[in-house]
């Protein structure tokens, strides 16, 4: 089978739509698919894994990257660039099927074909990430996004979730009528990453404790909770109550903080920005636990990642994905809502008790690696015969 999968960026940019790109098309190929990645986080051509890496940049100055700078209409540049890229490809050597994340919808422009059958994998909707008190300028230009997210979702001949929970989601918020092939496939970890992780020691050292946040400053992946959590907690820890504490902030840059942060907070803060993938391997080897109280996630790469490393992880029972990975594993302690105080209230006994640590360290590595390559190609090839039979019958 020849396939096309259509990414926003592809390893080694450090991202988790670039993490869950690789793994899916070398997975594919390992099956014994070929692939063609198509992305815009780069020019030229190259072989990768098995896989064919086709990079599409919007040249500066050209055409479409002026149309990104505008509101609404922008988001059409990016699917542009790759329907004239992927046609091209196909009319040279025929693909059987393209796939393709909701996120931002890059695919919709090369929906309902019945020569190129689009398969959906959806990730957390664009909506979900966004805050509130945007501008009218940013509110008409969220609903364009939203709508051509359901565009795509709607005109796919095939759909694909990470978890059960998250296909119900994708199915209320695009309003989908169920018509489609679907599956839920969850997501693998890269071998290499997985190996190297199960033979990470933990700490030996016990003062500091290390904490580490993998994500965004945004409500979703509860950020204001984790910055409010931390503040209770150091005002606890300053008056001799708890041990020393440091929290590292990947993927979150200085000016995110905000300026009303707490001083004794902000001491044990450090916000790292992005980093690349083997800063982020030292990260986690560097942790006593990690903190990931998001309230919603659409499979949780990073709760799979901290397991993998046997670090215990803090997560919030809000989120289906952490019942499911965290909670259910026993991996580390849920925080009952969103909030600073549910929040410092799971992390207080893990900051006190060193044996509590090293015991949810052993279940987060019994319960590690549950997800592989093998089944995420496997399933997602049998997704897509079904998606084409979709397509060629209407």
């Amino acid at each position: 089978m020849r396939t096309a999968l259509l990414a926003w960026d592809y390893p080694p940019a450090p991202s988790g739509l670039s993490t869950a790109a690789r793994e899916i098309a070398e997975s594919l190929a390992a099956a014994g698919a070929e692939v063609t990645v198509f992305t815009l986080d780069r020019t030229g051509r190259e072989q990768v894994g098995g896989v064919t890496v086709e990079g599409l940049a919007l040249p500066p100055g050209g055409g479409l990257a002026r149309l990104r700078l505008w509101g609404s209409a922008g988001h059409l540049a990016a699917p542009l660039a790759f329907r004239r890229a992927v046609l091209a490809a196909h009319a040279r050597a025929p693909f059987d099927v393209i796939e393709a994340t909701n996120w931002y919808a890059p695919a919709v422009l090369l929906a309902r074909r019945r020569d190129l059958p689009l398969v959906t994998r959806s990730s957390t909707p664009a909506a979900f990430t966004r805050g509130t008190g945007a501008s009218l300028r940013d509110r008409l230009d969220g609903r364009t996004a939203d709508a051509l997210e359901r565009a795509q979702a709607r005109s796919s001949a095939g759909l694909i979730a990470n978890t059960a929970e998250h296909g119900a989601v994708i199915a209320r918020a695009y309003r989908l009528s169920g018509r489609q092939p679907s599956a839920v496939i969850g997501l693998s970890l890269p071998p290499e990453i997985f190996s190297n992780a199960r033979a990470a020691p933990y700490p030996e050292t016990d003062a500091p404790v290390r904490l580490l946040f993998v994500g965004r400053a945004e409500a979703r992946k509860g950020f204001d909770a984790l910055l409010d959590a931390v503040a209770i907690l150091a005002a606890e820890q300053a008056a001799g109550a708890l041990p020393p504490f440091r929290l590292d902030l990947v993927g979150v840059p200085p000016n995110d903080l905000p300026p009303d942060l707490p001083d004794a907070a902000r001491q044990r803060i450090s916000a790292r920005g992005r980093i690349d993938t083997a800063a982020l391997a030292q990260a986690y080897v560097d942790a006593h636990a990690v903190l990931a109280p998001s309230r919603y996630e659409s499979f949780g790469l990073v709760y799979q990642e901290a397991m993998a490393y046997g670090r215990p992880v803090v997560a919030c029972a809000e989120d289906a994905s952490a019942r499911a990975f965290v909670g259910a594993s026993g991996a580390g302690p849920l925080a009952q809502a969103a909030t600073g105080p549910a929040l410092a209230d799971a992390l207080r006994a893990l900051l006190l008790d060193p044996g509590l640590r090293r015991a949810y360290r052993m279940r987060a590595l019994a319960a590690a690696g549950r997800f592989d390559r093998a089944s995420l190609g496997r399933e997602t090839l049998a997704l897509y015969e079904a998606a084409i039979a979709a397509a060629r019958h209407g």
